[in-house]
């Protein structure tokens, strides 16, 4: 199949895709929309949300409709970095015997991240950035493709343990979940109230999102646009030759050159979904905000003020 008719059979299988997810999950569009979006470029997600908003239920669905083997891990301050990855056990013949932890999946739905101490999130970065797990000095491979999509409940603070910057550059996605509106919670009500369970298809399978990742990578970008994308993330620098006023006010630091990598690569499964051969500024536009709202750590300045890092990023498109 050449890339032209890959491009057009993934618009369809999107379409596809969406429908069938909407079978169980009652709008919440740009927010699947960005999930898939990190599932076509290999990209990991973070979604922040008040408890409630079928978050877990989401990532359960779409690992459904793609046909990948899912794990949820639920983070709790006692939980240690080998109930995650596994540990080595003795077997009947006293042999040292590896057990795999939940890491081992497709997509990894980590609740509440940041309820668990640092030791126990660092856990994921290897796995997260290298796709593999060490575990008594042995490398063990995950399967393809590999996806964390994490959880954050940003109402309370207390006993929490904040992801650093570090670890958060590492998410593709910052995903903010809203409140759904009347008529959208109406029929969510209407649905799961009822003893009717859907019955959902799996549209893809772990080779087919794999070879979407190599289309996606495959997408020519014009060097405007990626001289668009560049400049966009280094006006979000303070303290640079061409940063304004409004950033030097109210940001400490800027994104650092993960976000250009990852806004090029959102912008071309962007436009590949919807039916364009290459991406254009529309399409960077079209996903920035969700990639860049993670990586501004703005200022006690704009916190005191109440500028968001929403109007920070509008400020700069």
């Amino acid at each position: 199949m050449s890339d032209v008719a890959a491009v057009e059979s993934l618009v369809k299988k999107h379409q596809e895709l969406k429908d069938e997810i909407a079978k169980v999950i009652v709008g919440q569009e740009k927010v699947i929309e960005q999930i898939l979006l990190s599932i076509y470029t290999g990209g990991h997600s973070l979604l922040i949300g008040v408890p409630g908003l079928a978050k877990t239920l989401m990532v359960n669905t779409i690992a459904q409709t793609l046909g990948l083997d899912f794990k949820r891990i639920q983070f709790t301050p006692d939980l240690m970095p080998s109930d995650i990855l596994g540990s080595e056990v003795l077997d009947q013949n006293r042999n040292f015997k590896f057990i795999k932890g939940p890491v081992f999946a497709n997509i990894i739905l980590a609740d509440e991240i940041n309820r668990t101490p640092p030791k126990t999130q660092a856990a994921l970065l290897e796995a997260m950035q290298e796709k593999a797990v060490t575990i008594a000095g042995e490398q063990h491979k995950l399967a393809m493709p590999y996806f964390v999509l994490a959880t954050q409940n940003p109402i309370e603070q207390e006993g929490t343990y904040p992801l650093p910057e570090a670890q958060l550059d590492r998410f593709m996605f910052a995903i903010e979940l809203k409140y759904p509106s009347i008529e959208e919670e109406i029929q969510v009500v209407k649905t799961t109230t009822t003893d009717e369970h859907p019955e959902l298809n799996s549209l893809f399978n772990a080779e087919e999102i794999v070879a979407v990742q190599h289309l996606v990578r495959r997408i020519p970008v014009p060097d405007n646009v990626i001289d668009y994308t560049v400049n966009l993330v280094n006006k979000t620098r303070p303290g640079m030759p061409n940063t304004s006023d409004f950033i030097n006010t109210y940001v400490d630091w800027g994104a650092g050159p993960r976000a250009s990598q990852n806004l090029v690569l959102g912008a071309k499964a962007h436009a590949a979904i919807h039916g364009k051969f290459s991406p254009d500024i529309e399409d960077v536009q079209a996903v920035a905000m969700g990639i860049l709202r993670h990586r501004i750590l703005k200022n006690y300045k704009a916190e005191a003020e109440g500028i968001s890092e929403e109007k920070i990023i509008l400020e700069l498109l």
